[in-house]
């Protein structure tokens, strides 16, 4: 969820105590990340526009131009870790399994998907980063603002999902949700059977076990689906034992809108995730800071876990 109705809980910790530098640091980061975004904002109110579905070629007639082939330019995509940081030409990868691993053009579709009260303007750091590095097809998706339900967006993200793989021809597709945006993500995965669709979801500070922030804002039914006694929050912490999606939960100490900071994490015996412990970032700049969106391509080029694993990792 977006820190536009909370802006004043960044400030609840220098009212108890006496805040940190690394706290300070973080609280002035983001209210300039909100100013920024605040300017952005209008730019993605529009739901993205997408290209036609391209018609399938005629094979029977098709010729292959040898000197088109030599002119393409295909860029090697670097193989990442979550806990390193990138580098700008690194050999590819040829021991890590499966066909979305290392070559640009096998990996799925990327979708984003925002938090509360935002819009896909949040993404625009993320997206040029994916693309930079070898991402062809990352697309986004804006649930309306009225949105009161996460099952009503979680069922919108299901007819997304069909038409990116119509249009792009691919079986499954990865996922990076931003607050509220990855507690959808999960409960189309989870309870509406999208573990069939999404290869592997990351989010980034998603109250995987509610929140407690600004108990005043319980009035808006979606805050109050992410509260830890919600009926959603108890969908989603029911067995899952055939949920085949890698989760990678990125969350951080500092973030005050998550109440416990570790509401962030995902603590589910039937899933297949790790948990990405964050230092120094706030909530605000998970989706815009340059060592998160790292992480961000080393979790979704990295070869996945077994399943029951978990994991932690620090990106200062």
């Amino acid at each position: 969820m977006r820190a536009l109705p909370f802006l004043f809980s960044f400030l609840r910790p220098c009212a108890l105590v006496r805040p940190s530098a690394a706290l300070v640091r973080s609280t002035v980061l983001e209210l300039a990340i909100l100013t920024a975004h605040v300017l952005i904002y209008p730019t993605g109110i529009l739901q993205e526009r997408r290209p036609p579905t391209p018609p399938v070629p005629d094979t029977a007639d098709m010729t292959v131009d040898v000197d088109t082939l030599d002119m393409l330019d295909v860029p090697s995509a670097p193989a990442l870790r979550s806990d390193t940081p990138v580098r700008s030409d690194p050999p590819i990868r040829s021991d890590t399994p499966g066909p979305s691993d290392d070559m640009p053009g096998d990996r799925p579709p990327v979708l984003l998907l925002h938090g509360f009260i935002d819009n896909r303007s949040v993404f625009i750091l993320l997206r040029r980063s994916l693309r930079r590095h070898g991402w062809r097809q990352v697309w986004s998706l804006n649930y309306s603002p009225l949105t009161c339900d996460v099952r009503t967006a979680a069922a919108l993200l299901a007819r997304h999902v069909e038409e990116v793989c119509a249009r792009t021809g691919r079986q499954q597709v990865d996922m990076v949700g931003h607050s509220l945006g990855g507690l959808i993500a999960r409960y189309y995965i989870q309870r509406m059977g999208g573990d069939a669709r999404v290869r592997t979801l990351v989010t980034l500070g998603t109250p995987h076990g509610g929140t407690r922030v600004a108990p005043a804002m319980s009035a808006h039914p979606l805050v109050r689906q992410m509260r830890p006694d919600s009926e959603v929050i108890a969908e989603l912490a029911a067995p899952a034992p055939h949920c085949a999606t890698h989760f990678i939960a990125f969350w951080s100490e500092l973030d005050q809108i998550m109440v416990p900071v570790e509401t962030a994490a995902i603590d589910h015996p039937d899933l297949i995730s790790r948990n990405v412990r964050v230092s120094g970032v706030g909530h605000l700049a998970l989706p815009v800071h340059g060592e998160v969106a790292a992480g961000i391509r080393g979790a979704l080029t990295a070869e996945q876990p077994a399943a029951g694993a978990a994991g932690a990792a620090s990106v200062a």
